[in-house]
């Protein structure tokens, strides 16, 4: 994505078309597109042709965006889970660990990010009922790998706000559930972490579409993308105007919702129900 957005950059600051660009490297001005979407690998000499066809001749510019299409191609770690994953996901992992920001609304269960170990097996195993043991426990080892991303040195701003729904809905026994809970309390307080809690008190509010996750990237030229999981596919979502209704109403949910602390006061509350 990154490497598509720089080449579309350079193509339009020259005033060439896509239908051009894809002339010079012998491909249709819909290859073009997609490359410039971050929706195909890319060929070196795709790059280098086009890097000329775009009057780059500085000779660091033009490895740096030469070794960026070589990373783009190196596959990531995830794609060793890749078979019992569905195919819409391995996208999302990708983006979610180049994202400094995500924004996200749960409404079924705690979000992957926060699930502890034993919630996020109970998780898996009632949605792959048919699954083997091993392919469950390789569900459930990438969901705890994804989670390094919180601790991680350059780890993202993680805004998250949780319907009570998903707090009250059982997964696993009741120990399950208390270290759940107490485990949301623990990682709430940390620095890169905002978690709000939407009680039922609050009754109607602007998640009522169901769960969403908006993603942000360090590079300015980067949009933004909404992520919306469906049952058999996945919806990325990056137009603007698509976007912004998106944030509009988790900005509506954060501030109708009680704060970082209060929600932390509901969480301990619920723990001394359960």
């Amino acid at each position: 994505m990154l490497l598509g957005s720089q080449l579309r950059r350079l193509r339009e600051a020259r005033g060439i078309t896509r239908e051009a660009a894809g002339y010079s490297i012998r491909a249709s001005e819909s290859k073009i597109s997609r490359m410039e979407l971050g929706r195909v690998s890319f060929k070196t000499r795709d790059v280098e042709d086009l890097l000329t066809l775009y009057g780059i001749t500085d000779e660091q510019e033009r490895a740096s965006l030469v070794s960026l299409a070589k990373e783009a191609n190196v596959a990531g770690w995830w794609h060793s889970y890749s078979d019992v994953l569905p195919s819409w996901f391995p996208t999302y992992v990708g983006l979610e660990g180049a994202a400094s920001l995500l924004r996200a609304y749960e409404v079924q269960f705690v979000h992957g990010l926060l699930q502890t170990e034993e919630y996020a097996r109970a998780v898996v195993r009632r949605g792959m009922k048919s699954a083997s043991d091993a392919d469950v426990e390789r569900r459930v080892a990438l969901r705890l790998e994804r989670q390094r991303y919180l601790v991680a040195e350059n780890a993202p701003e993680f805004h998250v706000v949780l319907d009570e729904a998903a707090l009250r809905r059982p997964y696993g026994d009741r120990a399950v559930m208390r270290a759940q809970l107490q485990h949301l309390i623990d990682v709430s307080e940390r620095p890169n972490v905002r978690l709000q809690v939407v009680p039922f008190s609050m009754g109607g509010h602007s998640g009522e579409s169901g769960a969403f996750t908006i993603l942000s990237f360090p590079e300015s030229d980067l949009s933004d993308v909404v992520y919306l999981e469906q049952l058999t596919s996945a919806l990325y979502l990056d137009k603007p105007e698509d976007v912004a209704q998106y944030e509009k109403a988790l900005k509506e949910l954060q501030h109708d919702s009680p704060g970082p602390a209060e929600s932390r006061d509901l969480l301990r509350g619920l723990l001394q129900l359960s």
